[in-house]
């Protein structure tokens, strides 16, 4: 433990409170009247003849009943980001209906109390479905960043895609339970957000319905928040799936169509899904011996990878043809992870980057200021000016400079992966050496960690 417990708490509560006030444009932006959007949703599905309201276990004890399998949606009600898949499933276009007609559906609105045992998914999304049997087993998940980036995405295919997945997993159960240990959820020191100190702070493990009802609840992407606060905290590195959550198929160079379950649209040339032999049009079924019902189950497998690097096989369709080939991760793959466009990178930026907002620099403009390609060039197109992300700015870095050395490192490395060092490396506290290039000029100021 740190020597200042509360003083740490405090600088954390603070570095999350700040992610809140400044969410990320493309995947946190929220209605004006956040409050009657969530009580619109409450009045609406309340009296729903499909959807539970809020009430997970009346779910799985109906699921019980009938032997249907369980759908529980998580949605972020005020958040702007995959209001167009969300209003489409719950209007119900006639391709859903008798589909969902299938399942026993839950619609859940906050995190506070999820058993976190059970709920492990991608929290940066605002529209994330968890698929189970009535005795809690997963049977898959769907999130998708297609549409987390475009509101205006309104296309159900792949979520329809998701839950013809699941069903069929469902009709093979319980003979296909040995196949399924890996999509349960990993151990976790909290068994529920409001037991996470930064959480149990500040939120009560009922929504105020009867005040204010947003200021009670807990988002998604908060218990992700929290649980890298909570490292912080205790001066522990970040563990590595905590700062590159769910990454994305494409960390392995490999592209999935939008509107499939897991379909190959695109490889990367000399990536591992290259090396593994995969081919535009081959139809993904397992990956890691686990049964693929979405794009999300393959982030939820690489989340759950080794960082040190591993050999999937990976079970596909080609032409008719169903193959096995071998899927090699080679030490420190996840560290390719591209994490800018997450809700999560806010705080994270607060902690390592004390709120600057850095990108590499093209090598025209690297041409133009003499600095090597291999070289570290991140350029700064921001700067914070508020609470803990304000702390870069009154270290002296200046919106427009270059960073060319920070912590001894002059090698090229993404924002991401510059992240991922500082947070496993150095501790709040501590003060790390940086080197900014201004008006052609070399500036040695240091920042601050928090």
């Amino acid at each position: 433990m740190v020597s200042s417990p509360r003083l740490c708490w405090s600088l954390l509560a603070a570095v999350l409170l700040a992610s809140l006030a400044r969410p990320a444009r493309l995947v946190a932006e929220t209605v004006k009247d956040r409050e009657g959007a969530v009580r619109q949703d409450q009045a609406k599905m309340e009296n729903s003849g499909r959807w539970i309201y809020n009430d997970v276990e009346k779910g799985f004890a109906e699921a019980a009943r009938t032997g249907k399998p369980l759908l529980v949606t998580l949605r972020c009600v005020p958040c702007i980001a995959c209001s167009g898949i969300d209003a489409q499933v719950l209007l119900e276009e006639a391709t859903l209906k008798p589909v969902l007609d299938q399942f026993v559906c839950v619609r859940v609105i906050n995190a506070n109390t999820l058993d976190l045992s059970l709920f492990q998914f991608d929290y940066d999304l605002s529209f994330s479905v968890l698929f189970f049997n009535a005795d809690r087993t997963v049977y898959g998940r769907f999130g998708s960043w297609t549409h987390q980036k475009n509101a205006q995405e309104q296309s159900t295919a792949s979520f329809r895609a998701a839950l013809e997945g699941a069903l069929a997993v469902h009709r093979g159960y319980p003979g296909n339970k040995a196949d399924l240990t890996g999509k349960q959820g990993g151990p976790t020191p909290f068994k529920e957000p409001v037991a996470i100190p930064l959480l149990a702070e500040k939120y009560p493990r009922e929504l105020d319905w009867k005040g204010q009802v947003v200021k009670s609840c807990v988002h998604c992407h908060m218990v992700g928040d929290a649980f890298r606060g909570y490292y912080r905290s205790e001066r522990l590195p970040m563990p590595l799936e905590w700062l590159y959550p769910f990454p994305q198929p494409e960390t392995i160079g490999l592209s999935l169509a939008p509107e499939k379950a897991a379909t190959v649209s695109a490889v990367e040339p000399a990536s591992a899904a290259a090396l593994a032999g995969l081919q535009v049009g081959d139809g993904l079924l397992k990956l890691g011996g686990q049964p693929l019902v979405s794009t999300a189950d393959v982030s939820w497998i690489l989340h759950r990878a080794p960082d040190g690097g591993a050999t999937l096989p990976v079970e596909l369709v080609r032409g008719g043809r169903t193959m096995t080939v071998p899927l090699v991760l080679s030490g420190g793959w996840r560290l390719h992870t591209d994490v800018t466009g997450r809700a999560a990178v806010w705080p994270m930026r607060g902690m390592a980057l004390g709120g600057l907002v850095v990108e590499e620099l093209g090598p025209e403009r690297r041409q133009q200021r003499g600095i090597d390609a291999g070289k570290r060039a991140l350029f700064v197109k921001g700067v914070g000016k508020y609470g803990n992300h304000a702390a870069a700015g009154k270290a002296g870095v200046h919106k427009d400079d270059i960073v060319v050395e920070i912590d001894g490192l002059t090698t090229k490395l993404t924002e991401s992966e510059l992240l991922g060092h500082l947070l496993t490396k150095r501790f709040p506290g501590e003060k790390v050496k940086t080197v900014v290039l201004r008006d052609d000029k070399r500036v040695e100021l240091m920042l601050p960690m928090q």
